[in-house]
């Protein structure tokens, strides 16, 4: 029997005819994330607070021949994400990003209130769209929750409580919602970046001040940078079904823990 020319076959994109909902979409990792899935042929659904950006971006994606949709959301606001979950026509893919940093205090004088938004979006938030999601995942057949946690979430650093208390909470929700779901046909994938420099997550966790978010990765000749994070997701939502990437660290040549960075000045 002739074997058929793998060069004269079809090749079908790995996302092709599959919908991914990016979570955090507007900027940084999330955004990355959109067009790296949408390179794959994933019919990309972008949700952020932020309506005008993840707008900009879904025009961006449909303009270079991909399938995007906005649809502005809060995580931390239940009934929306019901909401948003009821019209979903399907999902095979969730990217949990949505999150961020607030602060650099010390435990004794943190604040709660920064503490407690940093809990609502990156503990709850992820709770909310996951919950509200997993049917629609586990109906698909072939569905795929990804955590976006952070090296936060594996090792405490100082100034870093109020942070890493909630990553590490994120880390154990994807944990724990593996050993819960077993046997059933959804996969559970946790990765947790380093140090990742992006137009606003230090600069946000500063509240603002540029020169303190600069100094985050002064001397740091190549921090990641969102794009390298979008790869790795990209990546590890692409094996095979029966491949599960349970956790995924990845950091900066330069970074061998949150507290010992290689700075050239």
């Amino acid at each position: 029997m002739t074997r058929p020319d793998p060069s004269t076959q079809s090749r079908t994109a790995p996302g092709a005819g599959r919908t991914a909902v990016v979570t955090g979409a507007s900027s940084g990792i999330g955004a990355a994330t959109a067009r790296r899935l949408a390179a794959e042929g994933f019919h990309v659904v972008l949700t952020a607070r932020r309506k005008d950006r993840i707008e900009a971006l879904a025009e961006e994606l449909t303009a270079a021949g991909h399938r995007a949709t906005a649809y502005p959301l809060d995580i931390t606001d239940r009934a929306a994400v019901e909401s948003f979950a009821a019209g979903l026509a399907a999902c095979e893919v969730l990217v949990n990003n949505a999150g961020g940093a607030l602060g650099a205090d010390p435990v004794a004088t943190g604040d709660p209130a920064d503490w407690r938004r940093m809990f609502e979006t990156n503990v709850i938030g992820t709770l909310h769209v996951t919950q509200c999601l997993l049917p629609a995942l586990e109906a698909s057949g072939d569905g795929t929750v990804v955590v976006v946690s952070s090296t936060a979430g594996h090792a405490a650093y100082e100034g870093g409580g109020g942070y890493v208390a909630a990553k590490h909470a994120e880390h154990v929700l994807a944990e724990t919602l593996r050993l819960e779901i077993v046997g059933r046909p959804v996969r559970v994938i946790e990765v947790a970046p380093g140090m990742v420099r992006t137009d606003e997550f230090a600069t946000t966790r500063f509240r603002g001040d540029e020169e303190k978010a600069a100094k985050v990765y002064e001397g740091v000749a190549e921090p990641l940078t969102a794009d390298d994070v979008a790869d790795t997701i990209g990546w590890a939502v692409t094996r095979p079904s029966h491949v599960n990437i349970d956790l995924l660290v990845v950091r900066p040549r330069a970074q061998a823990s949150n507290t010992k960075v290689h700075r050239t000045r």
